[in-house]
This record gives structure tokens, C-alpha cells and sequence, in this order.
């Protein structure tokens, strides 16, 4: 499917309303199975993307930033013939989500963002919060912006590190499971795909680098309206990367009658630790 000047791999299922998925790091589209199936059955055209530079989507030498990322959502919404779609993201599927509810209003009827605060409050709570959201994102971030390294500890020894990665920031529960190690297995495939460790790491050096530059500050201006239409937030109470606290700050970037889930026990994979649950709570507010 092209859209933004890229192309971007795409998997569909049902009829009807357009929902639109995009997953987080270190996912691929896949992450979304069980919403696909779900949603689909609930009336509704899902369809989940690979997000740019991930899975069979292309890999272009740039265009990480939220900016672009949000604009490559406009496409794809345009490319599949809608003028609207209610859009669902996970991680950085749900920051792109924030940002194209900003930035393009007239094409996102409504967005559900799972283990995902709005961006202006993970910087907030950067700052704010060092020995919580701080510690919690620099943590792995700071990492993440060394040259070559981190592509090559992604992929080594068949992408251990993305299994290690996922097992610490799942909740007990589905660390232990054998759904989670299927998961595990596919993701630590698509790590491999050439090009895409590095890809993933530019969404984390964007992020951070940003910071330091007048774009970021262009960016939080551009990004700091309350959003227009409604917003669902499910987060998991055991998310240790981003935490519930920083989501519930998210509440200031909403409009009116916030909604928020807090999964008790779950962590930064609600659609996949308790898949019935989320695709009902998703399902839904979709339907109200």
C-alpha cells in the first residue's frame, strides 16, 4: 500500500469502519491478531500496518520522527480509500496515534491508545519523574542511542535480547505463557529482517535527540491541543516502561470525558496479555 512516499505492509480483515493498528517496538503487525480477529467480527474493517521500518513495510534512510510517522497514518487512511478511521496504537503505535490525532484531526474519528501516554507527558515526566519515568526510559533510551551496538545486540544470537527485552517488561502472567513465547519467537524473527534493528532504533534517537534542538520544541507547540475527538486509554497497573502514572498525566492533552482502563496485574502488552478483554474495551468504545 503507498502512502507518504513509502510503502507500507498492511494486513485486513471485516467490513465496515475503518480502524486503523499500529503496533510498537519490538513488534510488528502481527501483535495485533487477536483485535484483527475480534474487531472484524465486531463489525469494523481492521486493518494493522507495519509500521515504517519494521516487518514487510519499507525501510527509506529517514523519516523517524513523529512528524513523518504520523503522516505516513494520513496516507495509508487515504491510500485505503476512507476519509476517516478510528485509529489504535500500542507504544509508539500509540505516540504516532497522538500525534496524527494533532496534526490531521479531520482524519481520525477516534483513538484508543494502549501502554501508550500522550508524548508531551512522557517528556514531562522524564524531567519530573527521575526516579520513576526517568529511570524507566532513559534506562534502555540512552542505550538505544549509541552508534551500531544496539542494531548488533538486537540481532545477535537469533535476537535474544528482544525476547529478554519483552519477558521484563510483560506482566508475570504472560511472560510464563506459551502464547508469550510464540510471540517471542516471531518478534525475535522480524528483528532479523535487514534493516529493520536499525530502523527501530531511529524511532528512540528522533525522540531523544529531538530534545536538544529547536524542532522539538516545534513539535511540543504542535502536538500541545487538547485532542478533538474521543480518546480511550488502556494501560496495564505492572507496565514498567511506561507507567501508569505518566499515562494518567496524559488526561491534560484529552477533551472532554477521558477514559481510562487500568488493567490490574498487566504490563506494556495489554492486547496481547489479556487479548479479550482489550479487543472488548476497544470494542466498545468504538461502538459509544
Amino acid at each position: 500500500m503507498s502512502a507518504n512516499g513509502i510503502r507500507l505492509h498492511v494486513v485486513e480483515s471485516g467490513q465496515g469502519p475503518l480502524v486503523v493498528m499500529l503496533h510498537g517496538f519490538p513488534e510488528f503487525w502481527w501483535s495485533w491478531r487477536h483485535q484483527l480477529a475480534g474487531l472484524a467480527e465486531a463489525g469494523y474493517r481492521a486493518v494493522a500496518v507495519d509500521l515504517r521500518g519494521y516487518g514487510d513495510s519499507d525501510k527509506p534512510p529517514r523519516g523517524y520522527d513523529l512528524w513523518t510517522l504520523a503522516g505516513d497514518v494520513a496516507g495509508l487512511i487515504r491510500a485505503l480509500g476512507e476519509s476517516e478511521a478510528r485509529i489504535i496504537g500500542h507504544d509508539w503505535g500509540g505516540l504516532i496515534g497522538w500525534t496524527a490525532a494533532a496534526l490531521h484531526p479531520r482524519l481520525v474519528h477516534s483513538l484508543a491508545v494502549v501502554a501508550a501516554p500522550h508524548p508531551l507527558a512522557v517528556r514531562n515526566a522524564v524531567v519530573r519523574d527521575p526516579g520513576g519515568q526517568g529511570r524507566a526510559t532513559l534506562g534502555y533510551a540512552l542505550g538505544f542511542q549509541l552508534p551500531r551496538w544496539p542494531e548488533r545486540s538486537l540481532r545477535a544470537d537469533d535476537g535474544a535480547r528482544v525476547e529478554r527485552i519483552m519477558r521484563s517488561w510483560a506482566g508475570p502472567a504472560w511472560s510464563a505463557s506459551d502464547d508469550f513465547a510464540e510471540a517471542a519467537a516471531r518478534n525475535r524473527q522480524a528483528i532479523q529482517i535487514p534493516a529493520v534493528a536499525h530502523c527501530a532504533m531511529e524511532y528512540y534517537r528522533w525522540a531523544l535527540r529531538s530534545q536538544l534542538r529547536a524542532e522539538g520544541r516545534r513539535f511540543a507547540a504542535a502536538v500541545a491541543r487538547p485532542t478533538a475527538m474521543p480518546v480511550l486509554q488502556v494501560h496495564g497497573s505492572a507496565d514498567p516502561c511506561l507507567l501508569e502514572r505518566t499515562a494518567r498525566a496524559s488526561t491534560r492533552w484529552v477533551g472532554d470525558d477521558p477514559d481510562m482502563r487500568v488493567l490490574p496485574g498487566i504490563g506494556h502488552f495489554p492486547h496481547q496479555e489479556c487479548p479479550a478483554t482489550v479487543t472488548g474495551l476497544i470494542a466498545d468504545f468504538l461502538a459509544g
